[in-house]
């Protein structure tokens, strides 16, 4: 595309329709954007129309456009081809900077995305210049620039704080350090000198407020990791400046909204933050300035109100006080009983009040309410924070503090009993004291693991808790119902089975209550309950105690699905999913009308797939109903494939990316059910599998090959006689996941299952040639895993189709080509292979070479014959080789995350392994010394004499072991 007026107002024109509400309009306009994106010049035009355009519209959209792109497309992905071409990436780099200092605000916060982006690729190998570019800035004097280089720098400085330790991550911060960490500090002190100078001007207060939050950010980000030299140095300037600003209050900077934070709440709780890491991390260094900062902060939480607006920095600044309260030795600050009185009293206390804005949240805003309460991204609530205080105080003062709430607690229950519809809060309040108070330590797997031995949760739960749950309305008082939930849930491993049982029943009424919040609860206790282990890896709760409530459970569960605000809620998905996994056969009964309502959420949600976790344990649940149906009736496998083939069908044809790997999973668990022929109904699918298009997709890609290797399995002769014209096909998709560093073993899984399954016949015509695409790889970038793959794929070979087809196959392609694989792949490399099946694999594959290949006895290859017995019994006595040449950075197969894109593994569609030597060789090494034994037979003489010359004594001491468990000899 050329840089000219005329694309720019083509790109204008599609921009506009991407903005229409309109599908018919938008659509074309979006694949129109998405077909020119890999052409030359376009990420260049979209920066031009930003510059030029004259609609701040347009400008905006071109900003969010070019940041997604450069999303997409800038990283360079090994085996894949280059999106961006180089020209137009130094052009990018070369024009950036300044078009996103020069633009503003809105289109600079994009740009500024933009170049962080960039910078996680390119910074500081190959984009020297940018942090001299942004420092030069800073002389500026203009702060609309100096906050676009601060932004910047956050943007790429931030993932300091959670990269791994590394040279290239220490060398790439001390680079920053040095040409950054004293411009930020004069530009921290100058910026502060002209809050004074303009102490009485709002709008230039808000830009310079807005310059030390960033400031205060990036010296977070880049004291992270360790204590620079340079920030030791200059801690006393740091630090006295933060606690100035700490202890600052300026009427102009104060804002009447009650919601949104403010820039002095937000540079107070940021400084906090900052403070909070120095007490941890360096506290011998800090421990001049420390006092001051507790006083500072201690009466920041005092006079600070309970609005909203503040609740960032009061959670920060609890934050601070419990960090500091959990090292040994600053114990002395809060030993005095009535600091701790003070504490309790002041702050945790007032903190951990239900607010009027967190009923507005539980009643209005649920999803976001379940979200902070029970997944823990409450990070930055006042409850969250005043209940780790009050873990860190209990760390020293267990006893006193304990003391201290008990009188609390009851004080609120009694204020409670009082007047229960009024001061239900007081109740409230007082679960979540006890709660923090007995929790020490917690996992999201287990609930608490370890609990304060001063609080008896068992009677707390007999007298407080059950009492609300059994209450005849499931919806009144539903903040206390959801509190006492939530208790059974986090207290499951303290409170005894025998409670847990009589909960289960008030959980399974508690799926009808109208609140989200505790319907959702309801669903999310059960499926923890269910995921508990009791003795001998059972479950605590057994199929056989839940019989009584099978029906109700199920009918609650599906009834919950259409409460209002509960169509797509994961929770209770997932506790259908794992209802049917613990019930197991006890809901076959019921898999009719299960099945059904399944798939009609399915067809609903695959209009417009838009929960994640939801779709993915409904798919688990369809899953294990196909499982545990078809185990005991293999037959019904027809009326599932009957129930979901329709919506399957309607997937694929409107192409529902997030949906179809998830299809295929499924339709391979019912292909495999299957015991004799393919129906025809797969086979009518088998041509549209090969299509190139749906291999383009990562995600696509594991589904599909299991779904092929199950088409193999079950039909190889029907495709070998109705669809041999398809052959090819199969092979391209071989060729093209051999030729990916990242997808090559899925290759092999393929060409392994032709090579197992398919008649002899229907594949001689391609053999060699699939032989020597494999050499092409191997010579072209050979790697561990290839190797591994490789090795199990000719022994299978040779297992097929015999020994001497392997050498004369080999030797086809080249003279001599069977003793360079002997020497140079498998007698160094076999030691790599993995996994009992693929050993298993090798070593009958090396047997057959060893024992019935004539032409290992008597030709230039025998001298290879001793060595490859010896590499044999390494494979089975010396332990597996797992070293990696150190320039090979890919990831193994076992390491790749379950969670590629778009593909995620289902637990319940899992595959069976298949052991194709199975039938054919129970122990290996027995199979070697029978075979052994047989060849010596044939020529004898010859064995022994090659054995007593080359062996070394190791290995004959385990060969004799093998022959002796055989009961055979060699003559």
């Amino acid at each position: 595309m050329e840089l000219s007026d005329a694309n720019l107002q083509t790109l204008t024109e599609y921009l506009k329709k991407t903005l229409d509400p309109d599908p018919a309009i938008r659509r074309p306009a979006e694949k129109f954007l998405e077909s020119v994106e890999g052409s030359q010049n376009y990420p260049l035009l979209l920066l031009t129309l930003l510059k030029k355009s004259q609609e701040n519209v347009i400008k905006v959209c071109a900003s969010v456009t070019f940041k997604n792109y450069i999303k997409r497309n800038w990283r360079i992905v090994e085996d894949e081809p280059n999106k961006i071409c180089e020209s137009d990436r130094i052009a990018i780099k070369a024009n950036i900077v300044p078009l996103m200092l020069s633009s503003p605000e809105q289109i600079q916060k994009q740009l500024s995305d933009a170049i962080s982006i960039i910078g996680r690729e390119d910074f500081p190998q190959k984009w020297p210049d940018l942090l001299t570019e942004m420092v030069n800035r800073f002389q500026s004097g203009d702060f609309h620039v100096i906050n676009g280089v601060l932004r910047t720098a956050h943007s790429l400085f931030k993932r300091y704080r959670h990269e791994f330790k590394s040279n290239e991550l220490w060398a790439e911060i001390k680079l920053v350090l040095d040409a950054f960490a004293l411009p930020l500090t004069n530009l921290f002190k100058a910026t502060i000198e002209l809050c004074s100078t303009h102490a009485n001007d709002a709008s230039a207060l808000k830009v310079l407020f807005s310059s030390l939050i960033l400031i205060a950010k990036l010296f977070y980000s880049l004291n992270f990791q360790d204590l620079p030299e340079f920030f030791e140095d200059n801690m006393e300037t740091w630090m006295t400046n933060f606690h100035t600003l700490l202890t600052l209050d300026n009427k102009l900077l104060q804002t009447d909204d009650e919601e949104e934070a403010g820039l002095l709440e937000l540079l107070k709780s940021q400084i906090c933050d900052n403070a909070a890491l120095y007490a941890q991390k360096y506290d011998e260094e800090f421990q001049p300035y420390l006092p001051r900062f507790v006083t500072a902060i201690w009466n920041l939480l005092v006079t600070t109100g309970q609005e909203v607006k503040y609740d960032l920095l009061v959670s920060n600044a609890i934050q601070f006080l419990a960090s500091v309260c959990e090292r040994p030795h600053y114990k002395h600050l809060f030993e005095d009983q009535n600091t701790l009185t003070s504490i309790c009293e002041k702050v945790i206390v007032p903190n951990m009040e239900f607010r009027a804005a967190d009923e507005e949240a539980f009643e209005d805003n649920s999803e976001e309410y379940i979200r902070r309460d029970l997944e823990g991204s409450d990070i930055d609530t006042r409850r969250r924070a005043a209940c780790d205080l009050v873990r860190g105080l209990c760390k020293f003062f267990e006893g006193p503090v304990t003391g201290i709430f008990s009188g609390y607690v009851n004080s609120m229950l009694q204020e409670y009993a009082k007047n229960p519809s009024v001061n239900w809060k007081h109740k409230d309040a007082a679960i979540y004291l006890v709660t923090s108070l007995a929790s020490k330590a917690q996992t999201q797997k287990h609930g608490i693991t370890q609990a304060n031995e001063l609080v008896n949760l068992t009677e707390f739960f007999v007298n407080h808790i059950q009492p609300d749950l059994k209450s005849a309305s499931v919806n009144e008082f539903p903040v206390l119902k959801a509190d006492g939930i939530k208790y059974i849930m986090i207290f499951r491993n303290q409170v005894p089975k025998e409670q847990l049982l009589t909960s289960v029943p008030l959980l399974i009424n508690h799926l009808q209550a109208e609140s989200i919040v505790v319907h959702t609860y309801a669903a999310h206790a059960l499926e923890r309950l269910f995921t508990m282990r009791g003795t001998n890896n059972t479950t605590l709760i057994t199929a056989a105690e839940m019989a009584p409530f099978v029906e109700v459970l199920l009918t609650n569960l599906f009834k919950a699905l259409t409460l209002p605000g509960s169509s797509e809620n994961e929770y209770i998905m997932k506790a259908i999913m794992r209802s049917f996994s613990l019930l197991q056969e006890s809901i076959i009964p019921y898999i009719p009308s299960v099945i059904t309502q399944l798939t009609q959420k399915l067809l609903a949600v695959s209009k417009n797939p838009s929960k994640p976790h939801f779709n993915h344990y409904m798919f688990e649940s369809i899953c294990l109903s196909i499982r545990i149906t078809c185990k005991a009736n293999p037959d019904a496998v027809g009326s599932f494939e009957e129930a979901l083939f329709l919506v399957f069908t309607e997937i694929l044809q409107n192409d529902v990316q997030e949906f179809i790997p998830y299809v295929f999973q499924v339709m391979s668990l019912l292909l495999e059910m299957h015991k004799d022929e393919i129906p025809s109904s797969y086979m009518a699918l088998f041509p549209h599998l090969l299509q190139p298009i749906l291999w383009e997709r990562t995600g696509n890609i594991p589904p599909l090959v299991r779904l092929l290797q199950a088409y193999l399995e079950r039909g190889a002769n029907t495709i070998a006689s109705a669809a041999a014209d398809k052959i090819p096909g199969l092979l391209g998709v071989f060729q093209k996941l051999i030729a990916s560093k990242a997808n090559d073993h899925q290759g092999f899984y393929l060409l392994n299952s032709i090579i197992e399954h398919m008649p002899p016949g229907s594949v001689d015509q391609y053999r060699k040639q699939i032989f020597i695409l494999l050499f092409q790889r191997l010579q072209n970038s050979k790697t561990t895993k290839f190797i591994k793959s490789f090795l199990v794929f000719i022994n299978l070979y040779c297992i097929k189709y015999g020994a001497l087809a392997l050498q004369e196959i080999f030797d086809s392609i080249q003279p001599k080509m069977f003793g360079m694989v002997l020497e140079k792949i498998i007698i160094p490399e076999i030691q790599k292979v993995s996994g009992q099946v693929e050993k298993k694999i090798c070593a009958v594959g090396i047997t057959k070479i060893l024992t019935e290949c004539p032409p290992m006895m008597d030709t230039e290859y025998t001298k290879l014959w001793t060595p490859l017995l010896q590499a044999l019994i390494g494979l089975f006595e010396l332990p597996e080789d797992d070293t990696i040449p150190d320039e090979e950075h890919f990831i193994d197969i076992e390491d790749t995350p379950g969670y590629q894109t778009a593909f995620s593994q289902l637990a319940f569609a899992g595959k069976k392994e298949r052991d194709p030597v199975g039938q054919m060789v129970n122990n290996p090494r027995i199979h070697l010394a029978q075979s052994l034994h047989k060849l010596s037979t044939a020529c004898p003489g010859r064995v022994p004499s090659m054995l007593s010359t080359s062996l070394n004594a190791e290995a004959l001491q385990y060969l004799q072991g093998y022959l002796q468990a055989a009961s055979v000899t060699l003559l």
